[in-house]
């Protein structure tokens, strides 16, 4: 009998600097294959999943398990999050410290997780569309059995009534597991996180929401194993989130009378060697992506977009709701200087985003003010704001990654509306650019745009011209190469990859290698139907009509133009992502 693996114990940074706890079980033979990862299950921490280091007998693997944020031995309010969002990016933080501290890359990692752990990394697959090589899933919680009437809606109510509270977990250890040991272990162990901040519970299912509707999205191969006697969460979304994966490989294995501690359940041994054997087979076959690169043209997203620009009938119930819908932006736009202004110029126009952006509501009266904030603060709106902050942030590391490596900072946008987020950037850089170039086809974004230049004073590196975003040759030749270049909200409003992989070649063939790129994308949108029935683009008032793109797609399209992404970020909501990438050549 080989001897139990010790862990190393240490602590990883995250973006908030916050130090979290984890453990590593480094690889018993001289030649390491590969990493898992483990996630624990909510209240619980990474101790409680250290028995499958040693019980999935994988000798030439390192293990890792943290200690989430107010769990275990990592600080904070017991139970507590700033937000899930912020759990998600927490998990990509490690997963790269691995990468960089432990010299595992992400390719070469396979996640294993549990309950609220699973439907953390189910969103970190979705949202940031990591390379790993596969995922185990063990009773997700997509959704929690709350028994009380109304449980989701009154703790919404009362969190907004009374701010951030605590909840205690209402499951007792005899309903995890039948395993006497594991539930002794369980109500003795001072680690252990009964209560849960209620900010996490609402994010959580809202999360899983999102996550079930679009599981498509998930592309990476998947092992689910569900429960079959879970008091704990409901089947029926783990069998629709399996149902929809857009894996190519993908496993369900059920397990009937399993209670919802499901991997650390008394007759689990059947169970863990199923995960050994889907971690071996991923590892002993070369992993295989789903080309997405022609989504445009079927799949979901696509039926998505062709049934939004569908006409409904005018007098069946929705084509009524939509028709009164758009009588009532009418009227709001004769009070509301934002949603006139989206009239005017399109509610996707550089206009329109840069009233967004300065985030003033203005309008005819005090109630024309309060229907123009109603409007700036929509949730797609705030969601821009985000993108906003986010695509500055990118701009300023990127700059100061060049100059580490001793290169000038040449700036290219091409389509940059009114440019103010790439000003916005500029002016608060500690870096200073030797040039910007920002182009787009308005005439009217040149003209404004020119003159937010004038105003921010950067006549003297910054330029204004008018040219086409997706004709490759415009875009790669300009003169100097751009080292840094950034698409910011432009290839959301048009669904055809060709076009969008015409203008990438174009970025790719302008900035020199070792540069940089930044670039947007939208995988989600709460609002899409009300956008596409009710608001108008800058496209001759045509219906502004979107074609979702899963972050997977969107980063294939920028690989096949020579990038490889380095770094992302999403807003709380899984609405826009901002992504940086490195030239790296074909």
């Amino acid at each position: 009998m080989t001897e139990p693996r010790v862990p190393q114990e240490h602590h990883f940074e995250t973006h908030d600097h916050v130090s979290l706890f984890y453990r590593h079980w480094p690889a018993t033979t001289p030649h390491r294959r590969g990493a898992v990862v483990l996630f624990h299950r909510g209240h619980e921490h990474g101790a409680r999943m250290a028995h499958l280091v040693d019980e999935l007998d994988l000798p030439d693997f390192d293990f890792f398990a943290w200690d989430a944020r107010g769990h275990g031995l990592s600080p904070g309010p017991r139970g507590h999050s700033p937000s899930f969002a912020t759990s998600v990016r927490d998990v990509q933080t490690f997963i790269d410290h691995i990468g960089s501290v432990h010299g595992v890359p992400e390719q070469d990692i396979h996640v294993i997780a549990q309950s609220v752990g699973a439907v953390l990394i189910a969103t970190w697959a979705h949202d940031y569309a990591p390379k790993v090589r596969g995922l185990t899933l063990a009773s997700p919680a997509f959704k929690v059995k709350l028994y009380v009437p109304f449980a989701r809606a009154g703790l919404g109510l009362m969190h907004k009534l009374r701010g951030l509270f605590f909840v205690n977990s209402y499951v007792k250890p005899k309903f995890l597991t039948h395993d006497p040991e594991r539930i002794a272990s369980y109500e003795r162990d001072p680690l252990i996180s009964r209560p849960i901040a209620v900010n996490i519970l609402l994010d959580l299912y809202a999360a899983a929401d999102r996550v079930v509707a679009d599981a498509n999205a998930i592309t990476l191969p998947v092992q689910l194993l569900i429960s079959g006697a879970d008091w704990v969460v409901h089947h029926k979304p783990q069998h629709r989130f399996f149902e929809r994966l857009g894996s190519a490989v993908k496993t369900k294995v059920e397990l009937p009378g399993f209670f919802h501690d499901t991997l650390g359940e008394r007759d689990r041994a059947a169970a863990v060697q199923g995960v050994r054997a889907f971690v071996l087979e991923r590892f002993d076959t070369a992993p295989q992506p789903v080309d997405l690169r022609e989504a445009h043209l079927r799949g979901d997203t696509a039926e998505e977009s062709r049934r939004l620009a569908a006409p409904l009938p005018a007098l069946s119930p929705r084509g009524i709701y939509w028709a009164l819908t758009r009588a009532s932006l009418r009227l709001g736009g004769r009070l509301s200087e934002g949603v006139k202004l989206g009239h005017a110029t399109g509610f996707d126009s550089g206009s329109t985003l840069d009233y967004v952006y300065r985030n003033q509501p203005a309008g005819r009266g005090s109630l024309g003010r309060s229907i123009d904030r109603t409007y700036l603060e929509s949730i797609g709106w705030r969601g821009i704001r985000q993108r906003k902050i986010h695509v500055e942030e990118f701009l300023r590391d990127a700059m100061e990654r060049l100059v580490r490596k001793h290169r000038e900072v040449r700036l290219m946008d091409i389509a940059a509306g009114h440019g103010r987020y790439v000003l916005d950037a500029v002016v608060t850089s500690p870096v200073r650019a030797s040039s910007v170039l920002l182009r787009d086809y308005s005439e009217i974004n040149v003209r404004d745009g020119r003159a937010l230049i004038a105003e921010k004073g950067l006549e003297d590196v910054a330029q204004f011209v008018q040219a086409d975003a997706f004709d490759r040759m415009s875009v790669g030749s300009v003169v100097p190469r751009p080292t840094l270049a950034v698409v910011s909200g432009l290839y959301e409003l048009f669904p055809d990859n060709e076009m969008v992989s015409r203008s990438l070649a174009g970025v790719g063939d302008a900035v020199e290698d070792g540069g940089y790129l930044v670039y947007t994308n939208q995988p989600w949108h709460p609002q899409l139907e009300m956008i596409a029935r009710a608001l108008t683009s800058h496209r001759q008032g045509e219906a502004w009509v979107m074609r979702r793109r899963t972050q997977a797609e969107m980063d294939q399209l920028v690989e096949a133009a020579g990038f490889r992404k380095i770094a992302q970020r999403v807003d709380e909501w899984g609405i826009f992502t901002v992504s940086l990438a490195i030239r790296t050549g074909h």
